[in-house]
């Protein structure tokens, strides 16, 4: 399945029938070494496997563990995405919390960061933006539950447990940024996204699809 499918099965209702036996094969297949996918460690705390990336949409599996490599952040896990998300939990849970960001001047928490991507990595650079940033409205979504997020919202996710995957299906939308929130004093530096090499890969495919199928506890 592609981009549109999922998105259809997942708006539709029916991706909780569906998509664990496709996401299963999907991982096999990056295991076995069958697959090209090359995974990557996300600064937000997640392996990626980019199954579709196209100039308007992308589709992931996102993949949280701790047994896993992980790659260091310099900004805080308060982020706004560019692009529409729609995301269909695997397995474990996944506790997405908006945050309630204001500009500020004097009680200032954070900074706003523009974050630009290349093929060296994430360029992180600093706004004249300062905010005061609070939690705001907790959601948690477990197996089989699909939730949405559209561009611009503020939110960080959390892994309750340390363990999940998702299905992540993204459309861009054209005049956002990828925004993240850091120190107010922090200045603009490049984060690399280190690719994992072909047995980091295939040992996270084969992961994800032993907890999916429900072979590991």
């Amino acid at each position: 399945m592609r981009y549109q499918d999922l998105y259809d099965e997942m708006i539709g209702g029916t991706a909780r029938g569906s998509l664990p036996g496709w996401a299963g094969e999907v991982l096999e297949a990056i295991g076995s070494g069958a697959s090209p996918v090359v995974g990557v460690r996300h600064p937000l705390g997640f392996l990626c496997l980019p199954l579709e990336r196209t100039e308007e949409h992308g589709v992931c599996v996102h993949i949280w563990s701790g047994t896993l490599p992980r790659a260091d952040a310099t900004t805080s896990q308060i982020h706004c995405h560019s692009w529409d998300l729609v995301s269909h939990v695997l397995y474990g849970r996944v506790e997405n919390v908006r945050a309630d960001v204001g500009d500020a001047t004097t009680g200032v928490t954070h900074r706003v960061f523009e974050v630009l991507s290349d093929a060296e990595g994430d360029r992180i650079r600093p706004t004249p933006r300062t905010v005061r940033c609070a939690p705001g409205v907790s959601e948690v979504y477990g197996p089989g539950q699909t939730y949405t997020l559209p561009a611009g919202v503020f939110h960080a996710s959390v892994i309750p447990g340390g363990e999940a995957a998702t299905i992540a299906l993204g459309r861009g939308r054209p005049g956002r940024s990828d925004l993240s929130l850091g120190p107010p004093g922090l200045g603009a530096h490049l984060v690399p996204r280190r690719r994992c090499d072909a047995r980091e890969t295939a040992r996270a495919a084969l992961y994800a699809a032993g907890r999916l199928a429900g072979r590991l506890p």
